[in-house]
């Protein structure tokens, strides 16, 4: 059975669906407003590969992934390059899929948008007011955190030390230096509302996107660790007070991506985009450097750590490079799989198995081959990707030696056409000891061929 870290019970929990088999999931998305980094490819990886292997273990999934198209930093830009706040949000947006598309990041099934949901946010304030949990203040709108008895559960903060620490503002709208905005004033980029003009709070805004697409309780609630408190926080009070129920049975949170210790974020000015990172590791290399790390711990980037995951993403896509992959698998390989999946997704463990395969690949073994892009399949490693992760640069370096050993003149671009058109030769003329021969050098320079029905291929070990 699947057992996850319960962020709420602050434990690890058997796994149940609140419906039979249908799994309702919802992760917070992007705020449009500028690139994507590091920090946000290990959080949507970590939660691509819940959502693939929730589907494994054969679960219905429906997951919801939000887009924040109206907020500060938005507005902010917006201002700054004088265009409409939309502009800025496509452009973001776009780069924002391009960048996990580049990712092998699965789309979710759901992906509303904030402005396009409005409706909800406006109907589910009125409703917060109308039962003594919010009030209106010079058309603001703030929630009384007070009256909602389970508020700092979630982050493990009793409501007292969160009060001592508050910073007490004399000219604060607000009844409590706790509570937070549903709604905010805004008679320049705002809509209209009962109370004015105005723009939601950031909170309010994946509360009304759940309960529109998943309903007023879901099963998983996911994000990055960073979001925790205040925003999930705050999520779960409004919404439990508005609906009457559970908003999320279970809370799942992935570290940080930390660089010299500190989290990477953009306040710190040093993070990393992903179309940065892309440029030197491929979408292999940077899940496996993500994944050999527990979801929940934090991952210290650096050059070394990741070229260590580029070499090995490289022994594991290519071990199958050229092989005709078929549907049998090792049911045992998958059993040891599985368990280590259900240990609240120890991928780390989970990648032990694959790499015992590789082995086994290597040495013609075709089941093993199938079980290895099966699973790893499970995990979003992209098959696809054998030998393409090489630049020029990078691919004359490992040939240059070839020429020499091998007679080949230094005006043909790829000298491996060469030698396997020389081995067919003599394959064709049943000279096997040249072929081998020609084989057994190629392994020296780490290349190996992989002979089927279409011809010969070649991978860099």
């Amino acid at each position: 059975m699947l057992k996850i870290y319960n962020t709420l019970s602050n434990r690890i929990e058997d796994f149940k669906p609140i419906e039979d088999n249908k799994v309702k999931m919802y992760v917070c998305g992007p705020t449009v407003y500028d690139n994507a980094h590091l920090g946000h490819a290990r959080c949507y990886i970590t939660w691509d590969v819940l959502y693939r292997y929730l589907k494994f273990k054969g679960y219905d999934v429906t997951y919801c992934r939000n887009v924040t198209d109206v907020d500060d930093k938005i507005l902010k830009k917006s201002d700054e390059q004088g265009v409409e706040p939309s502009v800025i949000t496509e452009k973001y947006y776009k780069s924002f899929i391009d960048s996990l598309n580049n990712l092998n990041v699965l789309r979710p099934d759901i992906e509303p948008r904030a402005t396009k949901t409005l409706g909800e946010m406006i109907s589910m304030v009125k409703m917060l007011i109308d039962k003594g949990f919010a009030y209106e203040s010079d058309g603001d709108v703030y929630f009384r955190v007070e009256k909602y008895k389970k508020y700092g559960e979630l982050s493990s903060q009793p409501i007292n030390d969160l009060l001592k620490g508050a910073r007490v503002d004399v000219n604060d709208k607000k009844e409590s230096p706790l509570d937070f905005a549903l709604w905010k004033k805004d008679e320049l980029h705002g809509y209209n509302s009962p109370w004015g003009k105005g723009r939601p709070g950031w909170h309010i805004e994946c509360s009304a996107m759940n309960r529109k697409h998943l309903g007023n309780t879901i099963d998983i609630h996911a994000g990055g660790a960073d979001l925790m408190f205040p925003h999930h926080e705050n999520e779960r009070a409004q919404s439990e007070c508005a609906n009457d129920c559970t908003f999320s049975k279970y809370w799942m949170h992935n570290g940080f991506v930390t660089i010299n210790k500190e989290k990477m974020s953009k306040s710190l000015g040093n993070f990393l985009t992903i179309d940065d990172v892309l440029k030197n590791y491929d979408c292999n290399a940077i899940r496996l450097f993500i994944l050999t790390n527990h979801y929940r711990m934090p991952v210290e980037f650096n050059d070394i750590a990741l070229t260590s995951a580029k070499n090995g993403a490289k022994r594991l896509i290519n071990s199958v490079a050229g092989m005709e992959i078929g549907n049998t698998y090792n049911e045992e390989v998958i059993k040891e799989f599985e368990e280590a999946m259900d240990e609240d997704l120890n991928t780390s463990k989970a990648l032990a198995v694959l790499f015992s395969l590789v082995d086994k690949v290597k040495h013609g073994d075709k089941i093993s081959a199938n079980t290895l892009v099966y699973l790893g399949s499970v995990l979003g490693f992209d098959f696809t990707r054998a030998n393409k992760e090489y630049s020029k640069e990078e691919l004359e370096v490992i040939f240059k030696p070839l020429y020499e050993e091998f007679s080949i003149s230094s005006d043909v671009e790829n000298p491996l056409d060469v030698i396997i058109a020389q081995r067919k030769e003599a394959r064709d003329n049943k000279n096997w000891a040249k072929s081998d021969e020609i084989r057994d050098k190629l392994l020296k320079y780490n290349i190996q061929l992989k002979d089927s029905k279409d011809g010969t291929t070649w991978i860099i070990r």
